[in-house]
């Protein structure tokens, strides 16, 4: 029998906690039992593991794989892969509240699987083009002047983008939905398991990209392709199985807040819409309604075709999500969350790119990115212990505290010895004759800066993805070799920096996740978090336009900056969300 702490009505389901004492009573009694690691193997929270293993190995090897692929098919060029980046943010950004609205208004398994099916079969759709492509790439080309290609380009891209949407989807229905009722709503619980699926997150976003990189390095571009697809058809049949069966041994899983369709809703915005109108509009609309002489919303027309309403009705949606994410409780608390995607303090290829200029070396950096997934393993370590002593929401608290205090290293960099900073570049539309002698000069002082050949025209930054691991053969192979910086102190401190802050972040990370998960109703689940990915996405997007602002290693000290102010506004506002949570409940969450 457990002892209940708190229940609130949300969705039409009682939501009970209980307490950690109860709590791991009855975890201790569990265990004693025989055959207990038999039905822990069997049982919802292992199967969870396992599927959710399989699918972000394979959403880490492919999201790597295409980046490389893309860069192979353009000659070595950038473009598609910068293009790819840009129309997935945009298409999350636009159809994130429609992806959660739609999670909403379906049932669990049936959203699951659909997700599934769409995201593994279009990457599958994608290699076997790419093999095509990579295999008659000389001959394609000679078809249709060439316009042959470009279609190609163009379903891969597309393919891509709806790949990751739904995995956009599956894993707002999974790690943001099921989670929390597999759990049975117990604080504990969903803390523990956040936290297994984040450390399963963190593993395979080291091990996959180098998985399948080792296949295309040892074989080819088309045999890692067949490894993808074969790795995604194994993985959706487990997956389906194992997801059915959490489906089955769950009960309330079946049982989900009724939400009206999407006419339905549309018919409540349009009355919401004639309650704001003065009375005497109103009267004349309701008489006017009843004569059956105009239609029911004066502003709207009734004789527009199917598919502009319909259109306008998903437009209606989209805002009222934003709508809906803008009134929680827990606004401040994703908005904090978005804010800390504005950087460049992180192991993308922008960090990673900047550290090639600087002189380290590509073995060196793969052991600092090891080095980093393990204190990313602190992180959610700590984030379990911290919410056990403190509380949720100061947990939050001191991982803010912990993350700002780790990046200050990391501005510390800017200005120490090594740092190659030169406000000097800023200034725009300087003279090309001017610059060519002023980096001959720079060359004898700042050997640790390398610019690279080519015209200036051509797109330098990818996505966010792991490209990072073929750094030193396709993005940086004009670097020069064996040439040492002046000093190494400004990387060691940003590496350093950079490195630590991870305990905090991915520790904030998991706190807000929680946030979000336990103060969100049921009913609101999915669009909220879908928009908390446009937010995301949007944030990042920032950061993408920063680093093209200023693309020079001289300019990366400003970016270093401007990441550290983005990611204090961010931790500025879960502050005031945390004095605010704490001032109006009087929780020790």
């Amino acid at each position: 029998m457990s002892v209940q702490e708190d229940a609130s009505q949300c969705g039409g389901v009682v939501v009970e906690f209980e307490s950690e004492n109860i709590r791991e009573q009855r975890g201790r009694k569990d265990r004693n039992k025989p055959g207990s690691a038999l039905i822990y193997l069997r049982g919802p929270k292992f199967l969870i593991y396992v599927s959710g293993a399989l699918s972000m190995w394979g959403d880490r090897m492919w999201h790597f794989a295409i980046s490389v692929f893309l860069i192979e098919l353009y000659g070595r060029n950038l473009l598609l892969t910068a293009v790819f980046g840009l129309v997935v943010a945009g298409s999350v950004l636009l159809l994130g509240a429609l992806i959660g609205d739609w999670v909403d208004r379906n049932p669990r398994n049936k959203v699951a699987h659909a997700s599934l099916f769409i995201q593994n079969i279009s990457v599958t759709v994608c290699s076997i083009v790419l093999m095509l492509v990579f295999s008659y790439k000389q001959w394609i080309e000679q078809i249709w002047d060439g316009w042959l290609t470009v279609v190609c380009y163009t379903v891969v891209i597309v393919l891509a983008d709806v790949a990751n949407l739904a995995s956009t989807a599956l894993t707002i229905t999974i790690q943001r939905d099921w989670i929390v009722v597999i759990t049975g709503y117990n604080r504990g619980h969903l803390a523990g398991m956040n936290a297994t699926m984040r450390r399963i997150d963190q593993v395979t976003n080291i091990l996959a990209p180098l998985a399948v990189g080792q296949v295309m390095t040892l074989a080819s571009n088309v045999v890692g392709c067949g490894f993808i697809l074969g790795w995604n058809l194994l993985s959706l049949i487990v997956e389906f199985i194992f997801l059915s069966r959490v489906y089955r041994i769950v009960p309330a899983l079946s049982v989900k807040p009724p939400v009206e369709d999407l006419n339905q809703a549309c018919l409540q915005r349009r009355r919401r819409r004639r309650r704001r109108l003065p009375v005497s509009a109103r009267e004349a609309l309701a008489l006017a309604e009843d004569n059956h002489n105009v239609p029911l919303n004066l502003k709207e027309i009734t004789n527009l075709p199917l598919c502009f309403q319909r259109f306008r009705c998903l437009v209606s949606t989209c805002m009222d999500g934003w709508r809906a994410y803008y009134r929680q409780q827990v606004f401040l608390a994703g908005m904090s969350l978005a804010f800390l995607y504005t950087t460049v303090l992180g192991f993308d290829c922008i960090t990673t790119g900047y550290a090639y200029t600087q002189g380290i070396s590509g073995s060196l950096l793969s052991v600092l990115m090891g080095v980093s997934a393990i204190t990313g393993l602190m992180g959610t370590v700590m984030f379990t212990k911290l919410r056990k002593a403190y509380g949720l929401v100061n947990t939050g608290v001191i991982s803010s505290c912990l993350h700002l205090g780790c990046l200050l290293l990391c501005v510390c960099s800017v200005f120490a010895p090594g740092s190659p900073m030169d406000l000097s570049l800023l200034r725009p539309y300087s003279d090309s004759n001017a610059s060519v002698a002023a980096g001959g000069m720079a060359g004898q002082t700042q050997k640790h800066t390398y610019p690279l050949r080519g015209g200036s025209n051509l797109p330098l930054l990818p996505d966010r993805s792991s490209i990072h691991w073929t750094n030193n053969t396709v993005l940086f192979d004009n670097v020069p070799v064996g040439t040492a910086p002046e000093s190494y102190i400004s990387i060691i401190l940003l590496f350093l920096g950079v490195i630590t802050a991870r305990i905090g972040l991915w520790s904030f990370d998991l706190t807000v996740t929680q946030l979000l998960q336990e103060n969100i109703c049921e009913s609101e689940r999915g669009v909220v978090n879908g928009v908390q990915s446009s937010m995301n996405y949007l944030m990042d997007l920032l950061h993408f336009i920063m680093v093209i602002s200023a693309p020079q290693p001289q300019h990366f000290g400003i970016l270093v900056i401007i990441s550290v102010l983005f990611i204090t506004t961010g931790h500025t506002m879960y502050f005031l969300y945390a004095r605010k949570a704490k001032r109006k409940h009087g929780l020790d969450t």
